[in-house]
């Protein structure tokens, strides 16, 4: 397979079993932006699935035998061929999700991070001694245990970081020692077949990993067929609990959406506390699963930050995502932005109040902040996913976190304060997966435990917990007697 060219627009096959293969229907891929098309990507079948599944339960034979040296240096090689063409990727992210450039070239630098802490993780991939004689009828006897890789995984990915989310579900497997077959998303396949030569060129084993894209009925294979046994998904929220539904006896690990909270308490840095909400609710266009969507601000200081946050989201420059100097770009599908601005207009006629943006510009979502809005507004009960964020005043530190907890979603908060206590009163009672104090919900770093409770999923990414999701725990027990 050749490197990414976007002009003339090129036609690239899946990868299976350690092949390109371009035997299916070519499907556009069009930039977000502007819809021109950018490639065209080969969509495989059930056949194809199939055939992905049983390379990796042979592979698997392979993989399981690995040793950790091996992995290490396979995961190593990985992040270094990610590293050399970064560039490439970021352009390629940024015109197939519309990511403006210079969050394009972060992503491919945690990308990279991702894979290296994987490699340090593969040494820690502990067990530990136990003691047996604790009873008399015991004695003489001990115990080890060891963790061993689960088997053929099945990885399904967002369109919304097509390579960080990819590497997430692809670095631990490799360092696990699990073969995985991959789903990306339809809007954003192409970061993943780049992925997918800088694995195969670093030595992973023919069927390790196979990236397929494929409608969503021929993907059910990947969540029925017995021989997966660990699906880790990430995606909507109905999408992720059918397939737990469905996934029968198999791990699944989901990381769903969320409509984040943040609380900004009088004794805050109100100047970075907008700064950093700015930040997390209008990078990539609000369209992540930590944006910040929902701010809550005490009463005292409610007036400043609000001036302080509308001044700030006004100075956001919209535009095409290649060029340098753009923060926001397009939201992915012109159905988002009606969906998008119906829910805006939808909140200003039931008595919300515009601060600022509330239009579309062609593909481009003007950066949104409402106030006096309700709980009940779908931009508040549900996920937004674009640049809109809510502000409103509360008058108690515990209102403030019954409003955050109002919430069918439990992803991450956010909580501005200096106050020790009132942190661990928020880590205490809030129900979410992760508080973020100091900062904003949208803050991740690719190696802690990330993922959420309520509707927003079930189980943990990071590296060292997907890993202890790949594997499987066996005991030995010696009898010296």
């Amino acid at each position: 397979m050749a490197h990414m060219t976007m002009t003339p627009v090129v036609t690239f096959g899946f990868f299976v079993d350690g092949r390109w293969i371009e035997d299916g229907e070519a499907v556009e891929i069009r930039a977000p932006y502007d819809g021109a098309v950018i490639a065209r990507v080969t969509q495989g079948r059930r056949e194809h699935a199939e055939a992905a599944i049983a390379a990796a339960v042979k592979a698997f034979g392979t993989t399981r035998r690995l040793p950790t040296f091996e992995r290490q240096r396979i995961l190593r090689q990985v992040a270094t061929n990610i590293a050399f063409r970064r560039d490439e990727f970021a352009r390629t992210l940024a015109q197939e999700a519309g990511k403006p450039l210079k969050l394009a070239r972060i992503e491919v630098d945690r990308a990279v991070f991702t894979f290296n802490v994987a490699a340090e993780e593969t040494a820690r991939i502990h067990g530990e001694y136990l003691s047996l004689d604790w009873q008399e009828s015991t004695a003489g006897r001990w115990g080890v245990t060891r963790r061993f890789p689960i088997g053929p995984v099945a990885g399904i990915t967002p369109f919304n970081f097509p390579l960080n989310l990819v590497v997430h579900k692809v670095a631990p497997a490799i360092a696990a020692g699990c073969p995985i077959v991959l789903k990306p998303a339809p809007q954003t396949p192409l970061c993943s077949l780049l992925l997918a030569e800088c694995v195969q060129q670093a030595g992973w084993p023919d069927g390790g990993l196979s990236v397929l894209p494929l409608s969503n009925e021929d993907a059910g294979l990947l969540v029925t067929d017995d021989r997966i046994k660990l699906i880790s998904f990430t995606g909507s929220v109905p999408v992720g609990w059918d397939i737990k539904r469905r996934a029968g006896k198999k791990k699944v690990v989901l990381e769903l959406g969320g409509n984040a909270g943040v609380i900004v308490h009088s004794d805050a840095d109100l100047q970075y506390a907008a700064d950093r909400c700015i930040t997390g609710g209008f990078a990539y266009a609000g369209q992540t699963c930590i944006s910040v969507q929902r701010i809550l601000v005490e009463q005292s200081v409610y007036g400043k930050f609000t001036e302080l946050l509308v001044q700030g989201v006004e100075k956001l420059r919209l535009g095409d995502p290649l060029d340098e100097n753009v923060d926001v770009g397009p939201v992915i599908r012109q159905s988002d932005v009606a969906r998008t601005v119906s829910w805006i207009e939808e909140a200003v006629q039931s008595g919300a109040r515009l601060l600022c943006g509330g239009k579309a510009q062609g593909s481009i979502v003007e950066p949104t902040v409402l106030t006096g809005t309700r709980p009940e507004m779908k931009v508040n009960c549900q996920e937004v996913f674009g640049p809109v964020v809510t502000v409103e005043p509360y008058n108690g530190f515990d209102e403030a976190l019954r409003r955050v907890n109002d919430s069918p979603f439990g992803l991450q908060a956010g909580l501005f304060t200096r106050d020790t206590k009132l942190v661990f009163q928020a880590f205490e009672e809030l129900e979410v997966g992760g508080l973020i104090a100091g900062d904003i919900p949208s803050f991740r770093v690719d190696h802690m435990p990330y993922g959420g409770i309520k509707d927003s999923g079930v189980g943990r990414e990071g590296l060292r917990y997907a890993i202890e999701d790949m594997t499987e725990m066996k005991l030995l027990v010696m009898n010296v007697r």
